[in-house]
This record gives structure tokens, C-alpha cells and sequence, in this order.
């Protein structure tokens, strides 16, 4: 009994205490990368973590497999169907979660892009860029398998030199290229999937950050900071479609005083970081697979 309440509390740990703590703290900035991969473990271990103490207690209550499978006079095979049937519902929440958000998200997408395909004006500068007629600086990509979208206004376009125009545009690129709608979207179903009293904004909100963290270190390897700072203060404020990602959406002010900084040499903390992702799904995906194969092995022999 004692293996499902330890990872009942390690789902519970990892869904607030842990977020809350890694919110605090200044390093992920440092290293984004290793840092949205350790964001992604958390918020998988959890719900791994929260399977496995619910299969884990089905398992241990059902009783040996000698046993009639289920009796309905037992308080104890109860209770073990009880969990089981929870445990399923959670699974199946978070299948929905993920095709709900998958739906929902690329049907906005490409309303999105018809319509800016309609009233804006392609350029050549970069591929699938379009330059929309608008006084309000605007400046965000619409990703897609095929047919994503950079699109920025004419406000922006006033706003922006051409040295800075350059860094927003290797932004929006990073973006499409290396395909953080998808990260996003992952987060927002884990997100959804959790029961309101138990979710927490904090993976969310910190994946959105270290998303944009990744672009603007793309767009400085290209263009350099300063350019990039320049637009970012340019572009402050402006207002981003929720289909797409957008240049100056989150974080201004933490995302300036970073590219103000000398880009970090920080390989032991990202590989300690990498090596804490890794470790940290092991515990909960042993616990989760150790019942069913040991059901299995008892099935056999």
C-alpha cells in the first residue's frame, strides 16, 4: 500500500510545490532549452505519477491472482474497481485534453491564416511572410505543417529599422522552424487535463517565457542583441491573435535585460538539468509499467 501513497504525493509535489519553486528561481533563463525539457518532464512524471497510484492501489487491492477476479460482495475488489475506473477517467481527460486542444488550436490557425491571406500583401523578404495593412504594430508567425505564415503590420514596419526588422523576422523564423507551437500545445493539454483545484498556470505561463527565450537566442546568434532589444521595446505592448506566437507577447522587460547580459556559458547546469528530466520520469514510468508486467508475467505462467 505504501507504493501508491508515495506516488499519489509525488503527483501531488510535482503539480504545485515543484512548479511554484522552479518559477522562483533565475536559472532556467540561463538555459531554456534544457529548462523547457525539464518543464515537460514535471508535467509528465506528475500525471505518470498519478496513473501509477492508481493502478498501483487497483493492483495491490484486488488481491492475489489465484483469487476470483472480482467479487461484488468484497469491499475490497470495490474499491479496487473504484480506483481503476478513476484511473481510466483521468486517462481518457487527458486523451480528450490533447485532441481538444490539437482541434482547436490548428481550426483558429487556419481561419487565421485565410484571413490573412486574404487582406494582407505577400513579400519576398522571407518565405510565407506577409505584411499586413495596419496602423498597430504587429509582428507573429501562424505555424503550420505547410503553409505557415510571418505576418507584421505597417505600424511595425514604421516602428522598425531594418536591422531590427531582421531580428523579428529570425524570431518569428526560430519559431516555425523549430516548431514551438507544438511544445505549447503539449503544455496547454497537460494543462487542461489536471482538475481545476489541483492545475497550477505556472508550466504554462514559465513554457511560453523559455519559448520566447529560445527564439530571441536564435535571433541574437544571427542579428546580435542589440537590434533584437531595440524591437522588443519598439514592439512592447502590442497586441498578438491567440493563433499565433507573437514577437513582444510575454516577458519584455525579463527578455531586454537577458539579451543585455553576454550569452552564458552554462553547459554543466544545462546538462545537469537534462540528466534531472531524465531521472525524473524513471521513477514514475518504472511504477506505472512494474504492475502491468507483473500482471502479465502472471498471466503467462
Amino acid at each position: 500500500m505504501i507504493t501508491p501513497l508515495l506516488l499519489a504525493a509525488l503527483a501531488l509535489v510535482l503539480a504545485g510545490p515543484v512548479p511554484a519553486f522552479m518559477a522562483r528561481a533565475a536559472w532556467p533563463y540561463l538555459i531554456p532549452r534544457a529548462a523547457v525539457a525539464l518543464w515537460q518532464s514535471i508535467s509528465i512524471a506528475a500525471v505518470l505519477a498519478a496513473f501509477g497510484a492508481g493502478l498501483a492501489l487497483s493492483y495491490s487491492t484486488a488481491g492475489e491472482p489465484g483469487e476470483p477476479r472480482f467479487d461484488p460482495s468484497s469491499a475490497r475488489d470495490l474499491a479496487a474497481a473504484l480506483v481503476l475506473a478513476l484511473t481510466v477517467i483521468v486517462g481518457l481527460r487527458l486523451v480528450w485534453s490533447f485532441g481538444r486542444v490539437a482541434i482547436g488550436t490548428r481550426a483558429r490557425r487556419r481561419r487565421h491564416r485565410d484571413l490573412v491571406d486574404v487582406l494582407a500583401t505577400p513579400d519576398g523578404l522571407i518565405p510565407g511572410l506577409r505584411v499586413l495593412a495596419e496602423e498597430t504594430p504587429l509582428a507573429y508567425c501562424l505555424p503550420a505543417i505547410r503553409g505557415s505564415r510571418v505576418v507584421v503590420s505597417v505600424g511595425a514596419l514604421d516602428r522598425l529599422d531594418d536591422g531590427e526588422l531582421r531580428a523579428v523576422l529570425a524570431h518569428e523564423q526560430a519559431h516555425l522552424r523549430a516548431r514551438h507551437d507544438l511544445v505549447l500545445e503539449a503544455f496547454t493539454a497537460l494543462h487542461l487535463a489536471f482538475p481545476r483545484f489541483v492545475r497550477s498556470d505556472v508550466a504554462l505561463d514559465q513554457a511560453r517565457t523559455l519559448v520566447e527565450l529560445l527564439a530571441d537566442d536564435e535571433a541574437r546568434r544571427r542579428n546580435g542583441p542589440l537590434p533584437l532589444a531595440r524591437a522588443l521595446v519598439a514592439l512592447a505592448g502590442s497586441p498578438a491573435p491567440e493563433a499565433g506566437l507573437a514577437m513582444a507577447k510575454s516577458a519584455t522587460v525579463l527578455r531586454v535585460q537577458r539579451l543585455a547580459d553576454p550569452a552564458p556559458n552554462a553547459s554543466l547546469l544545462s546538462a545537469a538539468t537534462y540528466t534531472a528530466a531524465v531521472l525524473l520520469l524513471v521513477v514514475p514510468t518504472f511504477t506505472v509499467a512494474a504492475p502491468i508486467v507483473k500482471a502479465v508475467v502472471d498471466a503467462v505462467s
